[in-house]
């Protein structure tokens, strides 16, 4: 675990400093500078709403799975999540710890191998629900600025098409020998598991109540997102001047997107590297993507600061 962590340290700072290598530092300390204490309160604000429905979603999840959660509980553990989501690699540690400790009871009061799996299953369903909203909406916005005439994709791309191809039918080969191997080692096991989890998501989301409040609670954490990387534009006076509030939202998402691939901490690097590639894409210079995407940075750590004093209070 250790080394795992000190390797995904080493590749965020070598991606953050390969990224800032390229830019005008100076250009992007001036954005940062801009940031004020009023709106990083607001920010702050609107993250505190984030974490309150990102917990209700968990919550409502966990009780469609037949799990008992307290609502103060799950906000409790939410920010400890995400906190530890913060400072450990991949981005998911604070959710495995979230279910783990959802699933510790007193002694003598062993949970049954139906109850521990459907709390795991309650945590993975309900980042689930977040990332089915978000992947359409990110296939949505890309389509927006192309057709619009903001994304120059066949141009941008045409130098390495052939490696990337290459890179992705590697991974693909790999993952397809991986599953077979597993899958001839583990198949009766892997097909009761996916059998269990495909019941267990009929639960969460089947049903149009169920769907629509899913689909509703992700949407509205995704806007909270959004909200605040608008409310930093507007504070690093990044909106006007061809900048619209909708053009902006569409490349940010496309950041959250980035975000979810887990090879750094919390997403760092791997976020700066992507606005610094959309940003010229969009005709915008790359040093207001890099500002905007180390501000925000900057503000789900503050903003998951809460999980750290639930974890020195020993709770």
């Amino acid at each position: 675990m250790a080394t795992r962590l000190i390797l995904r340290w080493l590749v965020t700072v070598a991606l953050l400093g390969l990224v800032l290598s390229l830019l005008d530092t100076g250009a992007l300390r001036a954005s940062l500078a801009r940031l004020s204490v009023p709106f990083i309160s607001l920010m702050l604000a609107v993250s505190v709403a984030q974490v309150a429905l990102s917990a209700w979603r968990w919550w409502f999840t966990a009780r469609r799975l037949g799990v008992s959660l307290s609502y103060p509980v799950a906000i409790r553990e939410y920010y400890l999540a995400g906190f530890l989501n913060q400072v450990l690699p991949g981005g998911v540690m604070g959710d495995v710890n979230r279910a783990w400790r959802h699933a510790r009871v007193p002694v003598g009061e062993p949970l049954s191998g139906n109850a521990t799996r459907a709390i795991v299953h309650a945590v993975m369903l309900e980042r689930l629900s977040g990332q089915l909203v978000l992947l359409p909406v990110a296939v949505l916005a890309t389509t927006a600025l192309w057709l619009g005439g903001r994304f120059e994709l066949q141009a941008a791309y045409a130098g390495t098409s052939l490696s990337a191809g290459a890179g992705m039918v590697a991974l693909v080969l790999a993952g397809v020998g991986a599953s077979l191997m597993f899958r001839r080692k583990n198949g009766s096991r892997l097909g009761s598991y996916l059998r269990n989890l495909g019941a267990d998501l009929r639960k969460a989301f089947y049903g149009w109540r169920n769907a629509c409040l899913q689909c509703l609670t992700s949407l509205l954490v995704l806007g909270t997102y959004l909200s605040v990387f608008l409310l930093l534009a507007a504070d690093m006076d990044v909106l006007g001047a061809g900048v619209s509030p909708s053009m902006l939202a569409g490349l940010c998402v496309l950041l959250l997107l980035a975000m979810a691939v887990p090879v750094t901490i919390s997403g760092w690097g791997v976020r700066e590297g992507a606005a610094a590639l959309l940003w010229p894409l969009a005709g915008l210079p790359a040093e207001q993507g890099v500002a905007l995407s180390v501000g925000y940075g900057a503000m789900v750590f503050l903003a998951s600061l809460p999980g750290a004093l639930v974890l020195v209070s020993g709770r």
